[in-house]
């Protein structure tokens, strides 16, 4: 119901009613509407507010709207129209909030006071005393405002003005990027710039500062009569960054100022010139781009050193040094992809001289690959180039102390000893419906490579002599492998034994080109006084077929009690093989690692790769424990070994490595592996593996490690050894201890460091200790380091690293190892 008041006025009870409208103005049809959908009788009333809503506007467009409030106030003599108590309208996105809001039909303003709020459709939250706009949002007048971006960033300002819909200026003006200006405790954020004035542009999303100040904790650290930098919710923006600041002996100081410019909204590009003291001018550039299916990228740097002999001794001794590395990933399809990622140098030591994230890259890896990932297939096809970053002759560690006669010694030719892999080709899959009830896999391997020099070494035999043994032979070599398997899972319902036999089969072909004649004559000596010894193949093609049959067998027994649930599941596996042939006739260079432990205990065949086969009749036995407690603990245990029973025993046949010679597998019954793992759920985690003499039980390799959560601190502690194995070439015993350490010293502060120590020579291997702070708005870091672990050419690697951020604003780094 509407009434006159005082004879100037109208007020009228909406009752928090929500109404949509077609509208010529952003309020006063609103809030008039509103009011006419309560009038029931007063008709001459009814036809001035029509007569209001009517008439149109030259310079506004028809929209809909909805409004909310408690009241309306009409003052007709002076053409206001006022919404009281509890008042919304949303418009266009726009939703503003307050105790009253009134229009001014005679000036077009939206005035909103007592708790004005209003969210812009970007999520952005203004609040301040009074809001007075243009009634379509576009321009306005705001004191005392708070403004809250949905980048949770805040401004604040004694007042404001926005002018052509776009740009605002602040007067007496705070930024910081924490969602609140100000503290709960009243004091100000960590950091914030104060200003002047502060102008915000829009269409340029850019934010200007005169007069502005840079303050930590309130206390102003840095003066800075302009400054300007994206807006935040800005993802690139051109413009130059955060400069960084280097410091070591060979390079001297200096400071990296970044620039970066961007093309177009997927298209960028980062220039950075960083003059050094000695050596003149560094510049580096990265370009990147994406594209509908994919992306890539160029990072180029170079310098032309003023003072080459910095680094005398090493490759870095010459007047040009650069770098050029490209990375790209494109989709064919949601199961297609292709890439690479390439990198080329100038020296080996430019990486560690001049890039401050990778100086501790002992290598490049150059690759291009095409890939398909199906349901219940795979594929890959790949090509790699290994680039070592390892000075000539470094290296020489202790372990390998003999020159091989006739071949190039282990700390030279380091490059030429790398292979280049053209190409390696892996394929599997799995048949989707059962084959005689089993499961089918089938699979593929293709690796061709070539090698210019022969990575050869000279170890001392326990039982005397010398004995030389090869990582790779120079030539070019192809295999091309196949492979299938066949298993069915049977469960025996009564008692619960699972058994699950199976059937495999390995074809291989070898081609040998060019093969280093060297080796054939040494391997042929060898043979002539070592009957096990086979020599190195003169053929061109080889052919090695190896099928196999096995049969997997498990008890899994079920404990149940109050405090929880025990497993004990005995298990053994049988698996019966011809003899491998041609072992120590052809090369190996992906079967090189061999790790005889829990993980590997029931593996059909536990060689790493393809150039080795395991033959021979073996079994495996072992015994796992599983207890799952109700309060939240975990411990799994297992136990085992592995047994010779027939045939030729591949891991005691020496190849050109000797691969498997002291990996425990080498006799009738093998060495003991076992583990255990325990999860208290109460901030405590154990883990211990191990292979042991099978004869003494004395330790031949162990891992052990526990992290502990307690309070402010998580720290994780490892162990590990490994037994000399003289045959290898690993002359010594290796023992050493590992700890990392975080300390949480407050609730953004935090202690954190670590040690590597050599148990055996008694000897720090790498260190290092920092302190940190981390906020939703700021983090920062010092860190100090030490590195003996490196062999290339440098004692120790000393570094000190300080690292900074101001969230929107930007990052920056120091770092120095000009500390002897």
């Amino acid at each position: 119901m509407i009434t006159r008041a005082s004879g100037h006025g109208a007020t009228g009870t909406a009752g928090a009613r929500i109404t949509r409208l077609r509208t010529l103005l952003l309020a006063s049809v609103a809030l008039f509407s509103a009011a006419a959908l309560t009038v029931s009788a007063t008709l001459a009333q009814v036809s001035t507010i029509q007569e209001f809503i009517d008439k149109p506007s030259d310079a506004e467009v028809a929209s809909d709207m909805l409004v909310e409030a408690d009241q309306l106030v009409y003052d007709f003599d002076n053409d206001r129209v006022s919404a009281v108590g509890n008042v919304q309208i949303y418009y266009r996105g726009f939703t503003l909030e307050a105790g009253r809001v009134t229009l001014d039909r005679k000036t077009n303003r939206l005035i909103a006071e007592e708790g004005a709020r209003l969210v812009e459709p970007t999520g952005n939250i203004i609040e301040a005393e009074t809001i007075n706009l243009s009634d379509n949002f576009r321009d306005g007048f705001i004191s005392s405002l708070r403004v809250r971006t949905i980048e949770r960033t805040c401004f604040a300002a004694e007042k404001a003005t926005r002018s052509e819909g776009e740009t605002t200026v602040f007067e007496d003006g705070i930024y910081t990027a924490y969602p609140e200006c100000v503290g709960k405790d009243g004091k100000p954020p960590l950091w914030r710039i104060k200003a002047k004035k502060i102008v915000h542009k829009q269409s340029e999303q850019m934010v200007y500062y005169e007069g502005a100040r840079l303050e930590f904790w309130g206390t102003p650290i840095a003066y800075l009569p302009f400054l300007s930098h994206p807006d935040p919710s800005v993802k690139q923006k051109s413009g130059l960054l955060v400069p960084s600041y280097v410091h070591s002996d060979e390079l001297g100081f200096g400071v990296t100022i970044p620039y970066h410019y961007v093309i177009a909204p997927n298209m960028d590009v980062t220039f950075a010139a960083t003059p050094l003291w000695r050596q003149g001018l560094f510049v580096q550039g990265e370009w990147r781009h994406r594209t509908l299916n994919g992306q890539y990228s160029v990072n180029a740097a170079g310098i032309r050193q003023r003072d080459p002999g910095a680094f005398s001794g090493t490759s870095g001794d010459r007047d040009f040094r650069g770098s050029v590395r490209t990375l790209g990933e494109f989709h064919i399809n949601p199961r297609w992809k292709w890439g690479w990622d390439v990198t080329a140098v100038t020296d080996r030591g430019f990486i560690k001289d001049y890039s401050r994230d990778n100086k501790n890259d002992d290598e490049a890896v150059s690759s291009l690959y095409l890939r398909g990932i199906g349901g219940r297939s795979y594929f890959d096809l790949s090509t790699y180039k290994f680039q070592v970053f390892q000075e000539e002759g470094t290296g020489r560690d202790g372990r390998l102390r003999l020159n091989p006669p006739a071949f190039s010694p282990p700390w030279r030719d380091l490059q030429d000893k790398q292979p280049v892999v053209h190409p390696v080709l892996d394929y599997s899959t799995v048949f989707g419906k059962p084959v005689a009830g089993g499961e089918l896999k089938l699979g593929a391997n293709l690796t061709s490579l070539t090698r210019d020099t022969t990575d050869a070494y000279t170890v001392l035999r326990k039982s005397g002599g010398r004995l030389t043994r090869f990582r790779g032979v120079s030539g070019t070599f192809t295999r091309t492998t196949v492979e299938a398997e066949w298993r069915r899972e049977i469960i025996e319902p009564t008692m619960g034994h699972v058994v699950t036999p199976f059937i495999a089969f390995q074809g291989d072909m070898f081609n040998l080109s060019n093969a280093d004649h060297n080796v054939r004559r040494q391997t042929r000596a060898t043979a002539l006084t070592n009957p096990a010894v086979e020599p190195f193949s003169n053929d061109d093609a080889v052919f090695r077929a190896m099928p196999a049959v096995g049969l997997d067998y498990r008890w899994p027994f079920l404990i149940s009690s109050d405090w929880g649930n025990q497993v004990i599941s005995p298990r053994a596996q049988v698996v019966s093989r011809p003899d491998e042939t041609s072992i120590g006739k052809l090369p190996n260079e992906d079967a090189q690692s061999l790790v005889f432990d829990d993980t590997t205990l029931f593996d059909r065949d536990k060689f790493s790769g393809f150039d080795r086969t395991e033959g021979g009749t073996r079994a495996n036995v072992g015994l796992e424990y599983n207890i799952h407690a109700k309060g939240g603990g975990y411990i799994s245990m297992l136990a085992g070994q592995s047994f010779h029973l027939a045939g030729r025993n591949s891991y005691a046949a020496p190849d050109i490595l000797n691969t498997g010679i002291e990996s425990g597998l080498q006799g009738d019954q093998s060495d003991y592996v076992g583990r255990i793992y325990l999860d208290t759920s109460r901030g405590l985690l154990l883990g211990a593996r191990g292979r042991f003499d099978k004869d003494d039980f004395d330790p031949a390799r162990t891992e052990l490690q526990a992290t502990a959560f307690a309070g402010p601190v998580v720290s994780t502690v490892t162990y590990a050894y490994l037994r000399q194995q003289p045959e290898s070439g690993i002359l010594d015993d290796r023992e050493e201890i590992q700890n990392a350490t975080n300390l949480r010293i407050a609730e953004n502060w935090r202690l954190f460091g670590a040690v590597r120590y050599d148990l055996n020579d008694r000897d720090v291997v790498s260190d290092g200790a920092g302190i940190a702070y981390d906020d939703e708005g700021f983090s920062m870091s010092l860190a100090y380091a030490q590195d003996r672990s490196r062999f290339d050419g440098d004692s120790v690697d000393r570094t000190i690293f300080f690292r900074f951020g101001l969230r929107t604003i930007g990052d920056g780094q120091v770092s120095t190892d000009k500390l002897d």
